[in-house]
């Protein structure tokens, strides 16, 4: 004899069960399963800083009088300090101005009157506008001259100095030995130009050295 009671109980959880595979499935934005077809992940990947244009970033000059200096002994030299190679980095920031990264090697030379020891080099370095200064830093080096020896070397580096936005397409970097008539004199005479926009440099802001 067969139940009736078996036949509704089934045709109900028939039913139920079409009506569950009826239901579509809803897309939740944010779920794994969607970051697993938007980003290959069950995360979602933090976002990217809008790409840069190319930092414009001319070559490092050497201020007038800024090339060299001398310390006497009565009429005899004792010292020169004098620069030698020149490099520079620039690197545009997210407000549109420019940070420039500047190095200067440093030469000590022992004159007839001079004597070993240790030295301290005083260098300036500039950001300039049609020949006014924007951004202006002194920065040392010792260098050490020693026992037997004619000369010493050193580095100076300095960073961040700032090219404000109004100026990026238009500057020029200056240095010299010195705190105020080496560093602090005006730029070698030269044709002036107008500088492009954007300059050919190398990837990643035109590392350069000369």
């Amino acid at each position: 004899m067969i139940s009736r009671s078996a036949a509704p109980l089934g045709f109900s959880s028939l039913l139920l069960a079409s009506v569950l595979v009826a239901v579509p499935a809803r897309a939740e934005e944010g779920s794994v399963f969607s970051n697993l077809f938007k980003f290959g992940g069950t995360t979602v990947p933090p976002s990217q800083a809008e790409s840069l244009d190319p930092a414009y970033c001319p070559p490092v000059e050497v201020a007038e009088g800024g090339a060299a200096s001398r310390t006497l002994a009565g009429e005899a030299v004792r010292t020169q300090f004098s620069l030698g190679r020149l490099a520079r980095e620039c690197t545009r920031r997210q407000d549109g101005s420019i940070t420039v990264k500047a190095g200067v090697e440093v030469n000590v030379l022992l004159g007839p009157a001079g004597a070993p020891g240790r030295f301290d080099v005083p260098v300036t370095f500039q950001i300039r506008h049609e020949g006014k200064v924007v951004t202006s830093r002194v920065e040392r080096a010792s260098v050490t001259v020693g026992p037997g020896e004619a000369q010493g070397f050193a580095t100076i580096v300095a960073d961040e100095l700032l090219v404000p936005v109004a100026l990026t397409a238009d500057y020029d970097i200056a240095v010299g030995v010195g705190t105020a008539k080496g560093g602090g004199g005006k730029a070698a005479a030269k044709p002036r130009r107008r500088k492009p926009a954007v300059a050919a440099a190398p990837d990643g802001g035109g590392d350069a050295a000369q």
